[in-house]
């Protein structure tokens, strides 16, 4: 089938409405993930020995509570990311590794400390025909071994209707074979799939396109696990005015609250960060217990619902608010970069090394990452010693276990905060700095325009304060497809003037590129810009080095634009 209409009905087929709804009360049990830790990173489209390399290189010492992988299912043949979500088979035989790769990276994932949570496919079967990644011959609606056309339901045409309910789940989601999960057997078959991933260690599933099936029919295949009790993440994607509500899947686990992906974009690029004091159920939200939110993932960012990569420090800003609010639980995207939309992942989904080939690894960035151990530090406590600008700027406490200061304002903001923190020394997580929390809970800041600060209670000490600082490169520039921009100049930290050795600029705010770098405080330095294409020939670019001096604290931001 053509790749276009597919990315598209993966890509948010329930549409992007974003009214708020009336407040939904519901009676069922809590389905937040168990435990201290419940930040999750979804590593998409990771293969799954790159996936166990980053549970022990990275979550695992952040403090994430889990790990989410992409399917592992057998699936169509293709370099598309969306082949992904074609099954064939339930067999571990995807793109991403094979059955023992799998369970390498569950076990070494437990080893970190890191639960792994696995996307499901099983609203579904593959179109077309063909030969699947494991070797398993298909056709639409013939899948030797596991189901036939008398287990697909009856409607044999595609959604078109989402104020019908049985349009919606009973016909197929742009020409997808669409199981009749109402039928014994297939429920069987689809509680046999999921058994088979828990008796490998999995400890929790996100169920794809879950609004195309009805509550019950996933209840009665929950009902059926070894561990009934398992954690459920259900994508059920909000559009006013629908026949299905996701409030319907409550009572199976969480549900996914994309309202809260939609309205932070909106907030962080044309309104007030002000307006966040009473975000969450206060926005007519599901209730926060049950509620899986995210700034972004692989659907929203392309179809541009919510923010992305691409968007700079609003991106960046929105994912330190969640991660520092107390609404939901969070899931921390962590993708590749991406032109075409179809666009798999480099090299097949082996990450070799974060920011390079294309991987944006957001839950490395530090920004993001230090805010998962604020988050553990925080767990349990509600909004305390709220304050804002009546704009941009805002600060907030968790009661007496941590406090954040977003500001997205274009200066500088200085102020004297109040907070419910006990008196002593703090690490600022977001800049590596020391900070005083005097006897009645004050504390002094300066932050930059589009940053933030974040002190908590697990971080009283900075173990290696820097004697450095900040400098900002951003650089217009535009570039043909395979060109990448970069950064040299006349210290080590920049290169020493070696091209082979200069520091690749990130593209997200396109034409703008943009990387931080730390120096020597005080430092003068000379620096020019470069371009790469493809083949690694260097374009330098035209006038005179570059001058600037790294502040003797805090940090600088240069503007430039490409010399021609």
């Amino acid at each position: 089938m053509a790749s276009r209409p597919l990315a598209a009905a993966l890509a948010l087929a329930a549409g992007a409405a974003v009214a708020v709804a009336a407040p939904v009360a519901t009676g069922a049990a809590q389905a937040a993930p168990p435990g201290d830790k419940d930040v999750t990173a979804v590593l998409f489209e990771w293969r799954f020995d790159s996936a166990a390399r980053a549970c022990t290189d990275t979550l695992g010492p952040a403090g994430y509570g889990y790990v989410q992988v992409s399917p592992p299912q057998e699936h169509i043949q293709g370099p598309q990311w969306w082949t992904s979500y074609q099954p064939v088979s339930y067999k571990i035989a995807g793109r991403l590794g094979d059955r023992a790769s799998f369970a390498d990276m569950v076990n070494t994932c437990h080893a970190a400390g890191v639960k792994v949570v696995v996307d499901t496919v099983i609203n579904h079967m593959a179109a077309g025909d063909g030969v699947g990644t494991g070797g398993s011959p298909y056709q639409k609606y013939d899948y030797p071994g596991i189901y036939s056309g008398n287990d697909m339901n009856d409607c044999r045409s595609v959604i078109t209707d989402y104020r019908d309910r049985g349009n919606v789940q009973n016909c197929e989601l742009l020409g997808l074979a669409d199981l009749d999960t109402g039928e014994e057997y297939v429920r069987d078959r689809i509680a046999a799939y999921l058994d088979d991933l828990l008796s490998l260690g999995v400890d929790g599933f996100r169920i794809d396109a879950a609004k195309h099936m009805p509550a019950a029919d996933l209840a009665a295949i929950k009902s059926r696990l070894t561990d009934p009790g398992v954690y459920w993440k259900q994508e059920a994607i909000h559009g006013e005015g629908e026949a299905v509500s996701p409030s319907e899947y409550l009572g199976n686990g969480d549900v996914q609250e994309f309202r809260y992906a939609r309205d932070l974009k909106r907030v962080f690029e044309d309104e007030n960060l002000a307006y966040l004091k009473n975000y969450g159920e206060g926005w007519g939200y599901m209730d926060s217990g049950s509620s899986a939110v995210f700034v972004d993932n692989h659907d929203t960012e392309r179809v541009g619902d919510t923010l992305s990569y691409k968007d700079g420090a609003n991106y960046t800003l929105a994912n330190i608010f969640m991660l520092a609010w107390p609404y939901g639980a969070p899931d921390v995207h962590s993708g590749y970069e991406w032109a075409d939309k179809d666009a798999g992942p480099p090299d097949g989904g082996a990450v070799n090394a974060c920011y390079s080939d294309g991987w944006k690894c957001q839950h490395a960035w530090p920004e993001i990452a230090s805010m998962v151990g604020f988050r553990n530090a925080a767990r349990g406590q509600g909004v305390t010693d709220w304050w804002d600008n009546g704009a941009d700027a805002i600060g907030f406490g968790r009661g007496d276990r941590a406090y954040a200061v977003l500001n997205h304002e274009a200066s500088s903001l200085t102020r004297t905060f109040e907070t419910s923190l006990p008196a002593g020394a703090y690490c600022d997580v977001q800049s590596g700095r020391s900070m005083t929390v005097d006897g009645d809970g004050r504390f002094t800041a300066t932050l930059g325009p589009d940053t933030a600060l974040a002190l908590h209670v697990g971080a009283r000490e900075c173990a290696d304060e820097p004697a450095a600082a900040g400098v900002s490169f951003n650089v217009t520039a535009t570039t043909v497809w395979g060109e990448n921009v970069y950064v040299t100049g006349n210290r080590p930290e920049l290169g020493d003037w070696n091209p082979d050795a200069a520091l690749k600029l990130d593209p997200g705010g396109y034409p703008v590129w943009r990387r931080d770098v730390t120096l020597p405080v005080g430092a003068a330095f000379e620096y020019k810009y470069l371009r790469k294409d493809a083949d690694g020939r260097v374009t330098w670019e035209a006038g005179a080095n570059r001058v600037a001096t790294a502040p003797e604290s805090g940090a600088v931001t240069l503007w430039d634009t490409f010399r021609e």
